[in-house]
C-alpha cells in the first residue's frame, strides 16, 4: 500500500530554501510505501523529484530527510547538465551537418523552467531557450529540440520549408516518442487539479 503527496520544501526549509535553487511548486513528490522498511530512495521522473520513504517514517523525519535527498539529486543533476557553451557548440554542429544553408547561429542558448513547451526562439536577438526538463534527456531528444529551435532562426513558422529541414534529423520519430512519453509520465504524476489544468492548455 502506498500514499503520495507533494512536499512543501519551502515550508520545511524556511529561509534555507534558498540553498536549493530552481525548485518549483509541486516539483517534489513523496511516496510513502508500506513495503519499504528502512531504505529511502530519490529519483527524477516526469519532471519531478520523487522521494520514496517508509510509511512509518515520522513527519519530523520526513521534513529532515526529504530536503537532504533533494539536495543530493540536484547536485548530481548540476554535474551532468550540459553547459550553455556546450549547447551552442552542439547546435552549430547540427546546423553545419544538416542545414548548411542556414548561416545564422544562435547568440545564446539558456536553460529555462518551461513546463508547457520544450523550447522557444526569438529571431530578433537570436536567442534560444530550452526547457530544463531536457537536462537529462537522451542526446537524440535534446539534439532534436536544439535543431528544431535553430531552424526558427531562418524559418519563423512551421511551413513546408521548415518541415523539410527538420525531416533531415534522422532520429525525429524516436525523439518525438521520448518527448511524448515524458509528458505522459508528467501527467501520471500530476494531482487531479493539475490534470484539469493541463487538459485546458
Amino acid at each position: 500500500m502506498t500514499d503520495s503527496h507533494n512536499f512543501d520544501l519551502m515550508g520545511a526549509l524556511g529561509d534555507d530554501a534558498q540553498t536549493l535553487p530552481g525548485i518549483t511548486e509541486g516539483e517534489i513528490l513523496v511516496i510513502r510505501s508500506a513495503r519499504r522498511k528502512r531504505n529511502i530512495s530519490a529519483y527524477r521522473q516526469g519532471g519531478r523529484i520523487v522521494v520514496s520513504i517508509p510509511a512509518r517514517l515520522s513527519k519530523a523525519d520526513e521534513r529532515a530527510i526529504v530536503p537532504e535527498m533533494v539536495a543530493k539529486i540536484r547536485q548530481q543533476e548540476e554535474q551532468r547538465t550540459p553547459s550553455e557553451i556546450t549547447l551552442l557548440k552542439r547546435t552549430g554542429e547540427l546546423l553545419d551537418e544538416l542545414a548548411p544553408e542556414i548561416t545564422q547561429r544562435p547568440a545564446s542558448i539558456t536553460w529555462r523552467s518551461m513546463r508547457e513547451r520544450w523550447g522557444s526562439c526569438t529571431g530578433v536577438d537570436r536567442t534560444i531557450r530550452i526547457s530544463d526538463r531536457l537536462k537529462f534527456a537522451p542526446d537524440y531528444a535534446l539534439d532534436y529540440i536544439l535543431f528544431h529551435e535553430a531552424i526558427h532562426l531562418y524559418h519563423f513558422d512551421h511551413g513546408p520549408e521548415f518541415n523539410e529541414i527538420l525531416s533531415r534529423f534522422e532520429g525525429s520519430e524516436l525523439a518525438s516518442a521520448y518527448l511524448a512519453g515524458f509528458e505522459a509520465a508528467e501527467r501520471s504524476l500530476a494531482a487531479p487539479q493539475e490534470l484539469k489544468k493541463l487538459r485546458t492548455i
